[in-house]
């Protein structure tokens, strides 16, 4: 039997051309061995499985190559690459600072240092994980690291470049990887897939590339994953299903019933999900970047930003065509509010039910949802048309009285309505262009009596004893006309506030009549400043307490220092 070789360890790219997603950095390696400027020390940072280590070593191969091609790429034919690629070269050194990070380590690194290189012009001293060095480790290596012989070069790799001390910076070149792009994960499974005979569904790669998270050492780590799951059929269902990825379909179907206003549908579908084993954090994050994609989705400028499967795009631009934009700006704040929320909720499913149920309700109009009639009327046929220009309006229609009431004004002529369809027809308006609303915003002026009277109010209606007790305590400041602020003694309470916030406001706007209203909630600082007692004032103090010790101090002829 063969001896199987993964797939990250297999196809681990041997030339800079052949790096995926780092075409900059690759690019100016290059530029430096073709100028021959190398310098002594690099900082080669970034994301795990990126491709530090990987181009350090064909940094270290390349450098070394007797015959380079132009464009700065190794010959692969050589003595020198050919020991690379065999992994028996003596002029590249690893040391993996995880696990050898001590002084003696450095030190015998040091020592290696002023060997000569005994094929090539340069050895190459990869430290990888270098973050994990002792700040002893660090001191020793500090010298030889500004100034090594000529024929040395460090490259050091970390996932954590804010952990390596300022004065090892400042020797380096360093070099941040990017996490690699979801395309070039999938064009590379794709490539893989094709070299080992392996069919493939696109999407499913592109699920592959997701779950990877930036990461091609990751990617590849779970395609073999998957390979050996699906007998080599690596289909999207086969990767949902091994990988426990929620299918974005739900996603869909949930949307699909928000946008028909329909509350069981919503929540027959999350039980389905959560009887799955999803968790429920997980539920609600997916939501929300779903929303953000339909958004994306909607503006052919940020299309660029959706990164899916050509297939499943269609899918998603069809669906954004029958999102407004405002309802997914209100979708994104709800479901945002929910994940912030989550974790302080003791009825974990109620959360994400009550999330359902507000996105349905944010589907309903104002007009839709309280019943109330719209009613335009113009007069005179000249009117008309004006108002026949705006009845692609949703659900209005324009009706042309056949029955005018006789006005001393203008008698005879004519009314257009605007109405709701299936409303019943109304005496008409008073003979002028107007448009009423009984849902309008109301904007009246309140005090801070009222404000305080309409807390109290809710508070006491209130069936949470905690909420209502902490809200009788708590008096809320009038600040201007509209906002108005609440002190709050801890961050647990200003938490359930912020639970309840949307309740408290949406029964002040009606028991005070102004829309407009804005909470800020606010923790109380304490002061802790303590005052220091003199000697003399704790004497007076205990005199007070117990007068005989005054005479205690003076039988004794006792004194206060």
């Amino acid at each position: 039997m063969d001896n199987y070789v993964v797939s990250a360890r297999k196809y681990r790219p041997s030339t800079f051309q052949s790096v995926v997603g780092q075409k900059s950095l690759t690019t100016t390696l290059k530029n430096a061995i073709i100028n021959n400027k190398l310098a002594h020390a690099y900082l080669f940072c970034g994301p795990r499985g990126v491709g530090k280590t990987t181009c350090a070593r064909i940094f270290a191969k390349t450098i070394n190559c007797f015959h380079p091609a132009p464009d700065g790429e190794a010959c692969n034919e050589c003595e020198s690459c050919r020991s690379f690629n065999e992994n028996r070269s003596l002029n590249i050194h690893e040391l993996d600072a995880a696990s050898n990070n001590s002084v003696d380590d450095i030190r015998a690194l040091t020592e290696q240092v002023r060997i000569m290189p005994q094929l090539g012009r340069y050895k190459v001293y990869i430290i990888d994980e270098v973050h994990m060095l002792t700040q002893s480790a660090f001191n020793a290596f500090l010298k030889t690291l500004e100034e090594p012989p000529h024929h040395a070069i460090f490259i050091l790799a970390t996932t954590e470049k804010h952990k390596i001390l300022p004065t090892i910076l400042s020797r380096c070149q360093i070099y941040d990887f990017n996490r690699i792009s979801i395309n070039d994960i999938v064009d590379y499974l794709e490539y893989v897939a094709k070299q080992e005979n392996i069919s493939y569904e696109r999407e499913a790669l592109n699920i592959i590339a997701h779950k990877a998270d930036g990461g091609m050492r990751d990617a590849l780590s779970i395609f073999d994953q998957v390979i050996s799951f699906s007998q080599g059929n690596v289909t999207y269902k086969t990767v949902i299903e091994n990988l426990n990825v929620l299918d974005y379909d739900y996603y869909f179907r949930i949307t699909d019933a928000i946008l028909q206003n329909d509350v069981p549908q919503c929540l027959l579908l999350l039980n389905e999900i959560l009887s799955k084993g999803f968790d429920g954090q997980h539920i609600i994050s997916g939501l929300a970047l779903f929303f953000r994609d339909l958004l994306v989705c909607k503006d052919p400028q940020t299309i660029v930003l959706f990164e899916v499967g050509d297939a499943v795009k269609e899918k998603y631009l069809e669906l954004a065509r029958r999102c407004e934009t405002t309802f997914l700006y209100k979708a994104m704040e709800l479901t945002n509010e929910t994940d912030l929320n989550y974790r302080y909720s003791k009825n974990k499913r109620f959360s994400i039910e009550l999330l359902l149920v507000r996105l349905c309700q944010s589907r309903v109009s104002p007009v839709e949802g309280d019943k109330k009639k719209i009613v335009i009327e113009a007069i005179g046929k000249e009117n008309l048309k004006d108002v026949n220009d705006i009845k692609d309006l949703k659900d209005l229609k324009v009706i042309e009285d056949s029955n005018p009431p006789k006005t001393s004004a203008d008698p005879g002529k004519s009314i257009a309505r605007v109405r709701l369809n299936g409303e019943p027809e109304q005496a008409s308006m008073p003979q002028t262009a107007s448009l009423q609303t009984e849902n309008s915003i109301q904007n009246q002026p309140f005090s801070q009596e009222d404000l305080i009277k309409s807390w109290k109010d809710y508070a006491n209606q209130s069936e949470d004893i905690y909420l209502k007790k902490t809200m009788l305590y708590i008096n809320p400041l009038l600040k201007d006309d509209c906002r108005f602020e609440i002190e709050v003694l801890n961050p647990e309470q200003a938490d359930y506030f912020q639970e309840n916030k949307t309740s408290i406001k949406e029964y002040l706007f009606s028991a005070l009549k102004n829309n407009s209203l804005e909470l800020n909630i606010k923790i109380k600082v304490e002061d802790h400043t303590q005052t220091l007692f003199t000697d003399r004032e704790k004497y007076l103090y205990m005199v007070d307490k117990n007068p005989s010790l005054k005479n205690l101090v003076q039988e004794f002829n006792l004194r206060l220092d």
